[in-house]
C-alpha cells in the first residue's frame, strides 16, 4: 500500500496536471471561437465558386482542360493527407492518418502529400512517397494552400499522378469531426435534369476554355484553403472536449487519492496509538 507521502505527492503532480489540462480547455475554446469565425468568412467565397463552376459546366458541352481529362494510366493517386500539426486531442490525427492508410491499402499505387506535422510523421512511419510536406501553422494559410496546389497540379499536369485526393477532417459539430475522403481531380460534370427545364444561355469572353483556365486552378486552390480552415476549427474543437475530459478525469482521481492518503493517515496514526498502548501496558506489567 502507497505511503501518506507517496500518495501526497502524487496529488500534488496531479493537481498540475489539472492545472494544464484546464488551461488548455480554456485556450482551446477561444481559438475554435476565432476559427469558426474565420471559416464562415470563407463559406460565402466557396459557395460561390463552386456555383460557378457547376454553371459553367452545366453550360459548356466539352472544355479542353486537363482537369476535366483522366490522368495518366498507370501512375499512381496523389493523396493529400491533411491533419493538425499539434496532439493532445484525442484520436482526431489518427483517425485522419487510419482514414489514408485504408485508403492506401485499397490503392497500392499512392503517393502522399502530407499537410501538417502529424501527416507528415504518418507518412514517414508508412514508408510511402511523399512527394510534399508542409506545417499547418507554418505561414499564412493561403499561401500554403496556393503552394500545395501548384505542387499537386504540376505532378498531375505532367503526368505523375493520376488523381488528386483530399484526406482531411470534416467538423460535424463541436461534438463530432469525421475524417472524409474527396476526389479533387480530375473533375467530373454533374449530370443535368432534363425535367428541371431550359437552362439561361450564357456568353464566354474570351471563350469558355478560357474562363476554367482561370477558374480551375482558384477552385483547387480554395478547396484546400477551405480544408485547412476546417482542419483547424475540427483540431480545436477535438482539443476542447479531450481537455475538458482529462480535467474531469484527474478530478475523479483527486477525490480517489484524497480518499486513499485519507485512510493510510487514518491506518498510521491509529498503528501508532496501538503502538504507544501496548508499550504503556508492557511497562506497567
Amino acid at each position: 500500500m502507497p505511503s501518506v507521502r507517496d500518495l501526497r505527492d502524487r496529488i500534488k503532480s496531479l493537481k498540475n496536471t489539472q492545472q494544464i489540462t484546464k488551461a488548455m480547455k480554456q485556450v482551446a475554446a477561444a481559438k475554435i471561437r476565432r476559427a469558426e469565425i474565420v471559416q464562415k468568412q470563407a463559406r460565402p467565397y466557396a459557395e460561390a465558386v463552386g456555383a460557378m463552376l457547376r454553371d459553367l459546366m452545366a453550360a459548356v458541352g466539352t472544355v479542353d482542360h486537363p482537369f476535366m481529362k483522366p490522368g495518366t494510366e498507370g501512375a499512381p493517386k496523389g493523396v493529400i493527407l491533411m491533419t493538425a500539426d499539434k496532439g493532445l486531442a484525442g484520436a482526431f490525427n489518427s483517425n485522419v492518418i487510419r482514414q489514408a492508410e485504408q485508403f492506401a491499402r485499397t490503392n497500392t499505387n499512392v503517393a502522399f502529400y502530407a499537410v501538417g506535422n502529424k501527416a507528415r510523421n504518418a507518412t514517414k512511419r508508412m514508408a510511402v512517397e511523399t512527394k510534399y510536406s508542409a506545417s499547418l501553422s507554418a505561414g499564412e494559410k493561403l499561401a500554403i494552400a496556393r503552394e500545395v496546389a501548384a505542387k499537386v497540379t504540376d505532378d498531375f499536369t505532367s503526368g505523375a499522378i493520376s488523381e488528386i485526393v483530399l484526406v482531411s477532417s470534416k467538423m460535424i459539430s463541436v461534438m463530432v469531426q469525421r475524417p472524409e475522403t474527396r476526389t479533387l481531380v480530375p473533375i467530373t460534370p454533374e449530370k443535368t435534369d432534363v425535367a428541371a427545364g431550359p437552362r439561361t444561355a450564357v456568353e464566354f469572353a474570351p471563350s469558355p476554355e478560357a474562363v476554367l483556365t482561370r477558374l480551375l486552378p482558384k477552385y483547387l486552390e480554395f478547396t484546400i484553403f477551405s480544408a485547412m480552415l476546417e482542419t483547424d476549427a475540427a483540431f480545436y474543437a477535438a482539443q476542447l472536449i479531450a481537455m475538458s475530459n482529462a480535467t474531469d478525469n484527474a478530478g475523479k482521481l483527486l477525490d480517489e487519492l484524497t480518499l486513499a492518503m485519507n485512510k493510510a493517515r487514518q491506518a498510521s496514526i491509529t498503528k501508532e496509538m496501538l503502538e504507544i498502548v501496548g508499550g504503556a501496558e508492557a511497562q506497567s506489567g
